[in-house]
């Protein structure tokens, strides 16, 4: 006697429903509790105002004039004056604030591009090479990290001084593109990230060490790529000590050292200074939006060896 089983496939849609959602949740013995959940989200929150609660001053600031600015309430608008603001801008800058913002951005996407290959090729090689002084090397680089950048600027200046360089573009680039994190970086990630037995294979298959760089390497290092490039430009357009010593034409001042003169002025028009440090951040804000991804992966290179 056969028996016959019957056996009910359920739709597809259905089958995607149950999908166990396990998988995406951490394992219960690590999984945090509602007291520190609640913590996380109010430590997150108080982050996000610290972080949102300046920009949004500083766009209600920009449409106001300096009456406004101390006689109305710091976080809403008053009268708009952000047409006037504007051209108040153009006229103590004389025209020159977006050659300033063009000067900044000439400065900052040299410098991280120059200073993320030379960054990611260091860190390759101490990460992948043997060679005499890999300690010391290595030892220079986290020294590096300990020291203050202001601490240098005067060193800098004496040496490019004598070079001839100062009042150039090259005395903003060439210092802000060294990068003793970004050498780490390169190192932890190439260390962890390119397979040594990659390397070896393309040496067999007759591949020069520069031909493995640069079309092996350089695929696998880019989250750590974008990321070195993010620190380095962002500390290029911030910096405000290097250029102040560096440089003397206004034709060549970036951004940051502008509107600093404008605020020495006895009487500077305040929210045009506010309008000029709002247009000058929005670069930055659409960079780190379009990296994002790649900056938060390039964040975590290292975090795991295996």
């Amino acid at each position: 006697m056969t028996t016959t089983r019957l056996v009910t496939v359920a739709p597809a849609s259905a089958r995607r429903a149950r999908k166990p959602q396990a998988a995406d949740a951490p394992p219960p013995s690590i999984a945090p509790g509602p007291l520190a959940r609640t913590f996380g989200i109010i430590a997150l929150v108080i982050a996000t105002l610290y972080f949102l609660v300046p920009v949004y001053w500083l766009i209600v600031a920009s449409t106001k004039n300096n009456t406004d600015l101390t006689s109305t309430f710091g976080f809403w608008f008053a009268d708009w004056n952000l047409g006037t603001n504007y051209d108040s801008l153009m006229g103590w800058t004389q025209g020159l604030f977006w050659r300033w913002v063009g000067n900044s951005l000439l400065y900052s996407v040299s410098a991280g591009v120059i200073g993320t290959l030379f960054a990611v090729m260091a860190g390759y090689a101490i990460a992948k090479f043997a060679f005499p002084g890999k300690k010391i090397a290595v030892g220079v680089i986290m020294a590096g990290l300990l020291l203050p950048v202001a601490l240098l600027t005067v060193p800098l200046y004496i040496e490019f001084h004598a070079l001839g360089l100062t009042n150039t573009a090259w005395a903003i680039i060439i210092p802000s593109a060294v990068s003793p994190f970004g050498v780490f970086l390169g190192m932890v990630y190439a260390e962890s990230s390119v397979p040594t037995e990659l390397l070896e294979a393309a040496r067999i298959d007759g591949a020069g060490e520069a031909r493995i760089f640069f079309t092996i390497v350089l695929r696998l290092l880019g989250p750590a790529m974008v990321t070195i490039f993010l620190f380095i430009f962002v500390a290029t357009w911030n910096n405000f000590l290097l250029p102040l010593m560096m440089i003397s034409s206004a034709d060549l001042k970036p951004v940051t050292l502008g509107l600093y003169g404008m605020m020495s002025y006895f009487s500077p028009d305040k929210g045009a200074v506010m309008l000029g440090a709002l247009l000058g951040v929005i670069p930055l804000i659409i960079l780190f939006f379009t990296l994002q991804r790649y900056w938060r992966s390039g964040l975590a290179a290292g975090a795991v060896k295996g």
